[in-house]
C-alpha cells in the first residue's frame, strides 16, 4: 500500500484519489526527505488535479509562437490597471485589500502553505543542468533559492516575514489552502514525467498579477516589509525575468515532429493547474474580523478555561464558566462589552481589556501572538480604523524596495560546525567523484530543504559547478 492510498484510505488494487480532505496530509508527506517521497504515489494526485483543471478556461494563444507578445500584453494591461490604482489612491481612495494590518496577517497566513514552498514544481529540471534547453527554467528554480544567498532564498524570505509579524499558521489552516502547494511539489517530484505540464504551470506561475503589486504597495503602507512580493514584481518581468524565459522554455523544449501539438496541448494543461484552488483575491475577500476574533478566541478558550480566578464574575458567569464552551465566546465578547472592559471604536488602550493582554505589566502578556493581538486591536478601534485608513498621508506612497545589498546575510561561519546535515554534505563531496557531485548536491536543494544551511550551501555549489560548465561550452 503506498503512502497516498493510506492517506486517503484507498483500498489496495483501487485508484487512488486525493480529495479536498487530504491534500493538507498529501502536502506534509512531499515535504519529507527524499526518502519518503518515493512512497507517496503522487502520478495519480497530478493526474486528478489536471482532469480538473481541463474544466478551466485560459486565453493562452493557440500558437506557441505567440506567447512572447502575449505576455507583453498582459503585462501591459497589468501596468494601466495599477496606474489606475495609484490614481484612486492619490485621489484618497481607501486601501483596496487590507482594511488594517491584521486583515494583511490574516493573507500573510492563508498563503503561507504555497509560499514556503516557493519554485518547487521546478525541483525536477535540475537533472538536466548539463543541457542548453532547461537553462532557463533552472536558473528560474535557481532564482527563487536566491543563488544560495539565505537573503535573496525566497522560502528564508517569507519566514522570515511570517515571524517579524509573528503570524505563523501553524496547524490552523483548512485542507483547500495547501492544494497549490500540494500540486506545485508533486509536480516538481515527477518533472520529467510531466515534463510539458510543468512548462505551461511555470509559464502561468510567473506572469505578473495586479494583486501583487497592490499587496506589496499596501504592506509597506502599513508598516509590514513588501520585500518577498516586491522581489517578485522585479524578477517575473516580461523583458528579462521569469516570465519571459517561462515562454522561451516552451519553445526551447517543444518537440518538432508528430509530438509537437500534443506536447503544446499538455502545456495548456499544466498552466491551467494555476486556477485550481484557492486564490489571492479570494482569500484578501474572504477575510472578517469579528469572525476570526471569535475563531481566534475558540481557539485559545481551550488553553485559558481553567486558568482563571472566580472571583471575577460577566453576567453572572465566572471567566472559566465563559470560556467552557466555544459557543459562547460571542456572548462573552458581548459581556465584555457590556461591562465597559472593551470600548469600541475608541483608542484600544483605553479599554481594561486590552490593558490586560498588553505591555510587561499585563497580567495576561505573552498569552496572544502579535496577530492575535492585531486582530482584538483592529475589532476594537473599529470605526476608528477606518477613518485613521482613510486619513494616510501620501508619504505611504513611497515604495520601500531594499536592495540586495541590505539584504544580504551571510550565514556565521558556525553554521558550517554546528549543523549535522550541512557537515554530512560537505564530508560526502569530499568523498564522491566529480561525475556524482551535481547529482549530490541536487539532493539538498529539494523543496524541503533548500533553505536550510546545507541546502544554501549546495545550491551555491550548484551555481558554481553549472556556471564553469556554461563558460567551458563556449570557450
Amino acid at each position: 500500500m503506498t503512502l497516498l492510498q493510506t492517506l486517503t484510505g484507498t483500498p489496495v488494487g483501487h485508484p487512488v484519489v486525493a480529495d479536498a480532505n487530504q491534500t493538507k496530509a498529501i502536502y506534509e508527506a512531499l515535504m519529507q526527505p527524499s526518502e519518503k517521497l518515493r512512497e507517496v504515489d503522487v502520478v495519480d494526485f497530478l493526474q486528478q488535479q489536471l482532469a480538473l483543471a481541463d474544466h478551466e478556461t485560459c486565453d493562452v494563444p493557440a500558437m506557441p509562437e505567440h506567447l512572447e507578445d502575449w505576455i507583453g500584453q498582459g503585462v501591459g494591461k497589468v501596468a494601466e490597471q495599477y496606474a489606475a490604482y495609484l490614481k484612486e489612491r492619490h485621489a484618497g481612495a481607501p486601501r483596496r485589500f487590507f482594511a488594517g494590518r491584521s486583515h494583511a496577517m490574516y493573507f500573510l497566513q492563508h498563503v503561507a502553505p504555497t509560499k514556503l514552498v516557493d519554485g518547487a514544481w521546478l525541483y525536477g529540471m535540475l537533472p538536466h543542468w548539463a543541457d542548453y534547453r532547461f537553462h532557463g527554467l533552472i536558473r528560474t528554480y535557481l532564482e527563487e533559492l536566491g543563488d544560495g544567498d539565505p537573503a535573496l532564498n525566497h522560502v528564508s524570505l517569507y519566514k522570515k516575514l511570517v515571524a517579524d509579524v509573528d503570524c505563523d499558521p501553524g496547524y490552523t489552516l483548512e485542507d483547500e489552502y495547501y492544494l497549490q502547494g500540494a500540486i506545485q511539489l508533486a509536480l516538481g517530484q515527477h518533472g520529467t514525467e510531466f515534463l510539458p505540464e510543468v512548462i505551461g504551470y511555470n509559464l502561468g506561475y510567473e506572469q505578473l498579477p495586479l494583486h501583487l503589486l497592490i499587496t506589496s504597495f499596501e504592506l509597506n503602507e502599513l508598516g509590514i516589509d513588501p520585500y518577498y512580493f516586491s522581489l517578485h514584481v522585479t524578477i517575473d518581468n516580461a523583458s528579462t525575468g521569469h516570465a519571459r524565459k517561462a515562454a522561451q522554455s516552451v519553445l526551447s523544449l517543444m518537440p518538432m515532429g508528430a509530438e509537437r501539438d500534443d506536447f503544446y496541448r499538455r502545456v495548456i494543461q499544466g498552466y491551467k493547474l494555476n486556477e485550481l484552488g484557492v486564490c489571492s483575491t479570494s482569500i484578501i475577500k474572504s477575510f472578517d474580523l469579528y469572525q476570526e476574533v471569535v475563531a481566534m478566541l475558540e481557539r485559545k478558550r481551550t488553553f485559558g478555561q481553567h486558568m482563571h480566578s472566580d472571583y471575577c464574575r460577566l453576567e453572572g458567569l465566572t471567566i472559566n464558566e465563559w470560556l467552557a464552551k466555544p459557543e459562547q465566546i460571542p456572548g462573552f465578547l458581548d459581556a465584555l462589552l457590556k461591562k465597559g472592559w472593551i470600548r469600541r471604536h475608541e483608542d484600544p488602550a483605553n479599554s481594561r481589556f486590552w490593558k490586560l493582554i498588553d505591555g510587561a505589566g499585563a497580567p495576561m502578556f505573552g498569552v496572544f501572538s502579535e496577530y492575535e493581538k492585531q486582530l482584538l486591536w483592529d475589532w476594537i478601534a473599529g470605526d476608528r480604523l477606518v477613518e485613521e485608513s482613510a486619513g494616510v498621508t501620501s508619504n505611504a506612497f513611497r515604495f520601500q524596495f531594499r536592495s540586495k545589498s541590505a539584504a544580504q546575510q551571510e550565514l556565521p561561519s558556525s553554521v558550517e560546525q554546528i549543523d549535522p546535515d550541512l557537515q554530512g554534505l560537505i564530508s560526502a563531496l569530499k568523498r564522491c567523484a566529480a561525475g556524482e557531485k551535481m547529482s549530490l548536491l541536487k539532493d539538498f536543494m529539494c523543496p524541503a530543504m533548500h533553505a536550510t544551511p546545507a541546502g544554501l550551501y549546495a545550491t551555491r555549489e550548484f551555481v558554481k559547478v553549472m556556471s564553469e560548465n556554461i563558460k567551458g561550452l563556449h570557450a
